[in-house]
């Protein structure tokens, strides 16, 4: 029993250290998520302003052939940027990315397309490694504070890749994997194809005969040049900082979880250490007992 009873105070222990680590790492997450929170609505009326200037643009420029909004014929190739976080103890975040880019993969190969994944964090790096796929680079240390610098990197190397072509090892087509944050409950896991780009505008309000003018000074295809780099690179910035946001709010809701989990566990091997104890001092009386009486029987 005594045996028993420590091997349950031990774990008792045990669990009461990790408990400490897990609602610290809950502490940090919960105070980092906040800065990120912030910096993701600080950045996203400037992501969708951008789009829908770039979209004007586009819709409203006859006989527009550019390349960054041309959807090429037979396309062959398509790049894939796929952001996970570095680390794990954040539940299904980074399993919930690799899964939706794994169906988005199909989609592409059953289209004829040979997928080029470009990765961001450590746990997409070792989701590839371990399944021995090659891809075409990774950036990683930063998937929970991502720079700018980062961000305008990674956008300039899809950028470079689909201006050079399939014909030239380059991309016909650019899509883009990570977590869109809704709110501290809900994340989702979403797919956009960024290049060529994807022109959805909304038809403004007109009478029959009155439809909206736009005038482009330089010409829409000069405007393109400079808006598109821009456009690209401020939706990967957005993206990485909603995936840096989703990362936080998941590992705070996993600590948390873990921490109460830990907190049932530490209860209930207390309670199994009383029964153990509770029973080595019944037996103790016992045997107290059957003792004191084969004494008394003994001196009759």
């Amino acid at each position: 029993m005594g045996a028993q009873q420590r091997e349950y105070r031990q774990r008792s222990r045990s669990v009461q250290s990790t408990q400490k680590i897990t609602r610290a790492m809950e502490l940090i997450a919960a105070s980092r998520v906040v800065k990120a929170r912030q910096r993701v609505a600080e950045t996203t009326p400037y992501a969708a302003a951008i789009t829908r200037a770039v979209s004007a643009v586009a819709t409203h420029t006859e006989d527009i052939d550019h390349p960054l909004v041309t959807a090429r014929e037979n396309p062959r190739r398509a790049a894939m940027i796929v952001i996970t976080s570095d680390r794990g103890l954040a539940g299904a975040y980074s399993a919930s990315v690799l899964k939706r880019s794994e169906q988005l993969r199909e989609l592409l190969q059953d289209e004829g397309m040979e997928v080029v994944p470009y990765l961001t964090g450590r746990k997409a790096e070792s989701y590839y490694r371990f399944r021995g796929r090659e891809f075409a680079q990774s950036w990683t240390g930063f998937s929970d504070a991502p720079t700018f610098e980062v961000a305008k990197e990674i956008a300039e190397t899809g950028v470079r890749e689909f201006v050079k072509g399939a014909e030239n090892g380059g991309v016909d087509e650019l899509h883009i994997v990570y977590t869109r944050f809704i709110n501290m409950v809900s994340q989702e896991v979403q797919v956009t194809r960024l290049l060529p780009l994807e022109v959805v505008e909304d038809e403004a309000p007109r009478t029959e005969n009155a439809y909206p003018l736009y005038e482009f000074e330089p010409s829409g295809p000069e405007v393109l040049d400079a808006l598109l780099p821009r456009y690209i690179t401020s939706r990967v910035w957005n993206a990485l900082l909603q995936a840096a946001a989703s990362e936080l709010a998941a590992r705070q809701r996993a600590m948390k979880s873990a921490t109460d989990n830990a907190e049932e566990l530490i209860k209930t091997y207390t309670r199994l250490a009383n029964q153990a104890r509770q029973a080595e001092i019944t037996q103790e009386i016992s045997e107290i007992v059957g003792g004191a009486s084969a004494l008394a029987d003994a001196k009759k």
